[in-house]
């Protein structure tokens, strides 16, 4: 008899930003952690929080397992992680306010997928500007790391082996953002890419998903949004595709509607006992809201050309 698990999988916190990586027989998700009580009605975020299951019912909670606190250079926005694992090392790699400064990837490591992490001492990226958030990490076939990042322009640096440093005389790398890479929308650079990038490879092809913004509608929609954001839509979820890691991309096509019920949202995406699963934030937890979010999964397949159709939300998630 089958085993089903309900959205949203974290039900005793507000978490959203969903980060999957597997391990072994045991999935862990790496989450951002939505406060009860909001400072300045904005998105209050102090910690980075675990959570691991093998059957995609059943979750293990492990707690905080890296702060502000462990971060001394950094003062607020403990925002969207990716973690990533190389040489028996955990490397979590998160978006932090800089004390004095924009926002900038701090790298927390660990023995343990599991944590707890303990921060480098400095900044991994940091242009001094506010770009630098939602790095998504991925570690190609011939051993080559790379780190994408940002919001409203996608960029990329090379990771050492170390995974703690990138190849200075390479830089950071601009993505050019063109309709035919990201798909016309509202963003800042008239696409719809706006940030949250997933980077993985499959099956030969390389995978863009990323929170995208859609052609604005009229003005006076009515739509409740975070101060200061100039997006005119809710996020909803996107793909692009690339036969190399570091583009061209082709533009793919929506992969879930705006229907969470929040102004944002973010994908992660993962291979896990022979299925894929999507999993991605709303507002579905009771008290939900903009600044309240929950994180979901979705069970999802893909085409023989490697596309995916449009993934619907999901109420019910059925074990392995």
């Amino acid at each position: 008899m089958e085993s089903f698990g309900t959205n949203p999988i974290i039900k005793d916190i507000y978490t959203a930003d969903p980060a999957p990586m597997v391990c072994g027989d045991t999935l862990y998700l790496y989450t951002t952690h939505d406060e009860d009580e909001l400072k300045d009605n904005f998105y209050t975020m102090y910690d980075w929080r675990c959570f691991s299951t093998k059957d995609m019912v059943n979750w293990t909670d492990h707690g905080k397992i890296f702060s502000l606190d462990d971060i001394a250079w950094a003062d607020d926005r403990a925002w969207a992680p990716q973690a990533a694992e190389r040489n028996g090392k955990y490397y979590l790699y998160c978006p932090v306010h800089k004390k004095d400064g924009g926002m900038a990837i701090a790298v927390g490591v660990s023995d343990s997928p599991a944590g707890p992490f303990t921060d480098i001492g400095h900044p991994l990226v940091d242009e001094g500007d506010w770009n630098d958030i939602d790095p998504t990490v991925y570690i190609d076939d011939d051993g080559q790391a790379y780190l994408y990042f940002g919001n409203p322009e996608l960029r990329y640096v090379l990771l050492n082996e170390d995974m703690v440093s990138y190849d200075e005389t390479v830089g950071v790398v601009k993505i050019p953002m063109t309709v035919e890479s990201f798909g016309k929308g509202s963003h800042d650079t008239g696409t719809t890419y706006g940030e949250g990038p997933w980077f993985y490879k499959r099956g030969g092809l390389y995978y863009m998903v990323y929170a995208a913004f859609a052609p604005a509608p009229e003005d006076g929609d009515g739509i409740e949004r975070p101060k200061g954001d100039r997006a005119v839509v809710n996020e909803h979820l996107a793909y692009s595709t690339s036969i190399s890691p570091t583009g061209p991309w082709v533009y793919g096509g929506v992969l879930m509607t705006e229907e969470g019920g929040v102004f944002t949202n973010h994908p992660g995406i993962a291979d896990f006992k022979r299925r894929s699963y999507l999993f991605y934030h709303t507002g579905e937890l009771p008290g939900g809201s903009l600044f309240h979010r929950s994180v979901c999964v979705a069970e999802f397949t893909y085409n023989e050309d490697g596309s995916i159709d449009p993934i619907p939300k999901c109420d019910d998630v059925r074990g392995v």
